[in-house]
């Protein structure tokens, strides 16, 4: 769900905005800078559904296996 917000900005700023990223997208270029700092990331939530995506675990799996040797000719 969305919510409207009013705020205040210095006029440069302002128009910066306008100039820089463009009037229609000034409400999600601010929210993909303030999200990182305001909303907790579910880290578990995220793992699960990474999870869930069997082809991208069967590449993983397939990477992690193919560096395990490399590994065991580093100690010798």
């Amino acid at each position: 769900m969305q919510k409207k917000l009013t705020i205040t900005l210095d006029q440069q700023v302002y128009d910066g905005l306008h100039k820089v990223v463009g009037r229609r997208r000034i409400s999600k270029f601010i929210e993909t800078l303030i999200r990182p700092h305001v909303v907790e990331a579910d880290l578990d939530a995220a793992y699960r559904e990474m999870a869930q995506d069997q082809e991208r675990e069967a590449e993983a799996l397939e990477w992690a296996e193919g560096t395990c040797g490399d590994v065991a000719h580093e100690t010798e």
